[in-house]
């Protein structure tokens, strides 16, 4: 039967809008809520231990907002709490980007020689490789923690020259080698608003992966038993913050794509 209960989507900050704003626009009947735990932010530069804590505490507000679905929009959380959030918050599935980024990733690469940018924490963690090579064993993956792009992205620098300029100096070595990759995947969900900037310095014939509308899918996926919401539903998206109404709004626009009401937006203790 259809199930009109909210999807729940969280991460560290207002980056994971970027996958909220993919599923609304691949399911628009869906209600979603995106929680974005701006008191504590970064999660990548925290321990594996931490973030696991923080991403249980984020996702219990959620699962007690009855939500039929627990998306994780942040690969740092993603790479070190699925499979615990997965088992702690049984029976509501539970989705990570990394995952359906590495999918798509393997999927999109005839050579198997893929690029990942990301963040520090994402990177350290090894989890982009890890799950590429599980997938595909002889694949060879090289990587870049890109962290200048989270500001660039928050700050709404999506095309400008010094924009161009970072994303050079981050690509160029990683396809400056003999085996030169033919994908690349965008391990953040702050870069897909950068994405213009990123392929002009890429070269020719790079497929680029997003973790946010490769997670999109594969949230229609997991739907697929029936629990879509009923087809004649408009979807709603509620806001939810631990701190900091206002940027919350003024920076998540960008990556929402549409103005978001500050006042609208809730603010919660984890």
């Amino acid at each position: 039967m259809p199930d009109p209960r909210p999807i729940g989507v969280f991460d560290s900050g207002v980056g994971g809008i970027t996958v909220l704003r993919a599923i609304k626009d691949l399911l628009p009947a869906e209600n979603l809520i995106y929680l974005g735990d701006t008191a504590r932010l970064p999660y990548g530069t925290k321990s594996a231990d931490t973030v696991v804590r923080y991403a249980s505490q984020a996702a219990r507000k959620l699962i007690a907002q009855d939500v039929k679905l627990l998306v994780i929009a942040c690969n740092t959380a993603s790479a070190v709490a699925t499979s615990a959030l997965a088992g702690q918050f049984a029976p509501v599935p539970v989705i990570g980007v990394v995952e359906p980024g590495a999918e798509a990733a393997v999927a999109a690469s005839q050579t198997g020689n893929i690029a990942v940018i990301a963040t520090e924490g994402t990177v350290r963690g090894e989890a982009y490789p890890r799950a590429i090579n599980a997938r595909a064993p002889t694949a060879k993956i090289v990587q870049a923690s890109a962290t200048v792009f989270v500001a660039l992205a928050e700050e709404g620098w999506t095309s400008t020259a010094v924009t161009r300029e970072v994303a050079r100096a981050y690509l160029a070595p990683l396809f400056s080698g003999p085996e030169k990759p033919d994908t690349l995947v965008l391990g953040c969900t702050h870069f897909p608003v950068l994405l213009d900037a990123i392929r002009a310095e890429l070269p020719a014939g790079v497929a680029i992966v997003d973790s946010a509308s490769t997670t999109a899918q594969a949230v229609a996926a997991a739907l697929k038993d029936g629990s879509a919401a009923p087809a004649n539903q408009k979807g709603a998206v509620r806001f939810i913050a631990t701190d900091g109404r206002e940027r919350f709004a003024r920076v998540g626009r960008i990556f929402f794509g549409n103005e978001i009401d500050a006042d609208a937006v809730e603010l919660t203790d984890l």
